[in-house]
């Protein structure tokens, strides 16, 4: 049955005659959802980058087979592949978070990527959060395989997920911090030596894969205050030893944290 003219117009519906609104309401999307949006764009560029791939899981996955699988290494009493899964997870957050992290936002910042980021709604703390979002995402997929690989070579952990969650966390925090200041205050070609200077250095005085016990005691002492000689020394206390939450090495992480994420923050530079 149609409708009469007379009908009276359904409840909520706009009058005819009521003009619309058409105000420009200009403004951001909320913090949380720009930076969620930029860490999943930087976690598919990342993916997509194959030297990076190298970096982050093959060059650890070959360390840990290797080294497990041959005496080449005196890693002292004990199980090899014991001393050599936490090591190993600790050098993939330090390629991850410092290395490649430093590399890639280099030589974003040479090509004027960051300049464009920089004129975005998007604040200088933000990138940090998102690249930082973005490292975690990828080393949940390292510490996958890296696991994986230890336990196909008879690697039994100790410990609870608790502790290993907090000592990942932190060692992130610290090399994200150091790597985001190197690369936002250097150029991309310093940047690119200097990360794999460092890379190099502490992969072998950090205690990753030659025990620090090999070095005089002056020298073993400095070199445990390195973040990822605290960050391996932490992994082998719980995973290795079973210790609940290991007190020196946390505290170590702590500080390069803080320090490295307030030196970041104040001194990035978007060109």
């Amino acid at each position: 049955m149609t409708a009469s003219p007379s009908s009276p117009a359904p409840a909520g519906a706009a009058s005819p005659s009521a003009p619309l609104d058409l105000t420009p309401a200009p403004g951001a999307v909320p913090l949380p959802r720009m930076v969620l949006s930029q860490a999943a764009y930087e976690f598919r560029a990342l993916l997509r980058n194959g030297e990076q791939l190298l970096l982050t899981l093959i060059i650890p996955v070959v360390l840990l087979t290797l080294f497990s699988a041959t005496s080449l290494l005196d890693l002292g009493s004990g199980r090899r592949v014991d001393f050599l899964a936490p090591g190993v997870l600790a050098l993939a957050v330090m390629s991850t978070a410092f290395t490649g992290q430093a590399i890639g936002t280099g030589f974003e910042r040479r090509y004027g990527v960051l300049k464009r980021l920089g004129a975005t709604p998007l604040p200088r703390s933000g990138l940090i959060a998102a690249k930082t979002l973005t490292v975690v995402a990828v080393e949940a997929l390292q510490a996958a395989v890296i696991c994986a690989v230890a336990l196909a070579l008879g690697w039994h952990p100790h410990g609870g997920p608790a502790p290993v969650i907090v000592l990942l966390l932190l060692g992130t925090a610290a090399f994200s911090g150091f790597g985001l200041l190197m690369a936002g205050t250097l150029r991309a070609e310093a940047t690119l030596a200097a990360a794999n200077l460092v890379y190099i250095l502490l992969l072998v005085l950090g205690g990753v894969v030659f025990p620090l016990g090999t070095f005089p005691g002056g020298v073993r002492a400095a070199l445990e205050l390195l973040p990822v000689s605290a960050l391996a020394d932490g992994l082998r206390q719980v995973l290795r030893d079973g210790a609940a939450f290991p007190g020196e090495p946390l505290l170590v992480l702590a500080v390069w944290s803080v320090a490295g994420l307030v030196l970041a923050t104040r001194f990035f530079k978007w060109e």
